[in-house]
């Protein structure tokens, strides 16, 4: 029964918290503005960018950009300032490198 309700709690973990992003055209379209920092020191999520929908799963900077905006989870728009965005990003190269760094924007993301 234990193993039934791990099991479970999984699966809705997984489902509910997705990371399947959409880049929109207009930030009055987007869930959130996003600026792309030149350093991950300064960034609050460090982001990899995943191969396949199914790697990009809970809320760990695990992400993958869908080509419609009906198939994502949430639409982000990318501005020129970081005073105007409301997350800076940074991209690694390893998903082992994703993660936040700054924990008070994990809710943008849920």
């Amino acid at each position: 029964m234990k193993n039934l309700i791990v099991v479970l709690i999984t699966c809705f973990v997984i489902h509910v918290f997705p990371q399947k992003i959409f880049i929109v055209d207009s930030k009055f379209d987007a869930d959130f503005k996003v600026y792309v920092v030149n350093s991950k020191f300064d960034a609050d999520l460090l982001v990899f960018k995943c191969e396949s929908k199914f790697d990009a799963k809970e809320n760990k900077g695990l992400w993958f950009f869908v080509d419609s905006k009906f198939d994502a989870d949430k639409k982000i728009y990318f501005v020129d300032s970081k005073f105007d965005a409301d997350l800076t990003i940074y991209f690694v190269n390893s998903k082992f490198d994703a993660g936040w760094r700054n924990r008070s924007k994990m809710h943008l993301l849920y």
